[in-house]
């Protein structure tokens, strides 16, 4: 109409262009100085906000064919559960979110096994057996980790809490915490 203001459009940005305007000086200082990438060190600055007070594991099983980082607590939080299979295989596990886990190469070398209620899933390498993650049945959305497959340097303490598995349901539902392990 007449007399009305011209709308402005603004021409859409090109994806994954940002405009640090004052701060582009001290970026690109940031990103020589410790030798990364643009997307490298956008991702050093992600992780650091989104994963807030926790600290990047990396870890995988004997022979190195399946490795996987892992967003946790310096101080972990591990379950000593005494279920048939926890029992036989020794799994001791910390349990995070599956937006915490990121499996870094191995998935073609990963078999899984379940019984029972088919719910957690043992995920184990094909090459040396050794399982170093696995989905829980009290936390199918998330993962339980074994402490023990980690890579040396950034377990601070370890703290065990022994959990009834012979009475899985029972120990569960009398738990406080154990559902709300993998909530981001």
């Amino acid at each position: 109409a007449e007399g009305s203001p011209a709308e402005v459009k603004a021409e859409p940005a090109e994806l994954g262009a940002v405009d640090l305007g004052a701060q582009s000086g001290r970026w690109a200082a940031f990103q020589e100085r410790y030798g990364l990438s643009g997307e490298e060190a956008a991702r050093l600055l992600l992780d650091t906000f989104e994963y807030k007070g926790l600290v990047k594991h990396t870890g995988g099983c004997h022979c190195g064919a399946v490795r996987f980082e892992v967003w946790a607590s310096a101080d972990l939080h591990v379950f000593n559960c005494n279920c048939s299979i926890c029992t036989k295989k020794q799994n001791r596990h910390f349990i995070v979110p599956a937006s915490h886990f990121k499996l870094l190469k191995g998935a073609d070398n990963l078999t899984t096994y379940t019984f029972n209620t088919h719910c957690a899933q043992h995920t184990f390498c094909k090459t040396c057996g050794v399982q170093s993650f696995y989905t829980p049945r009290s936390n199918p959305d998330g993962y339980g980790i074994a402490p023990h497959c980690l890579d040396d340097g950034t377990v601070k303490t370890i703290i065990t809490d022994d959990i009834n598995g012979k009475e899985w349901e029972k120990a569960v539902r009398e738990h406080k915490t154990i559902r709300d392990m993998s909530k981001p």
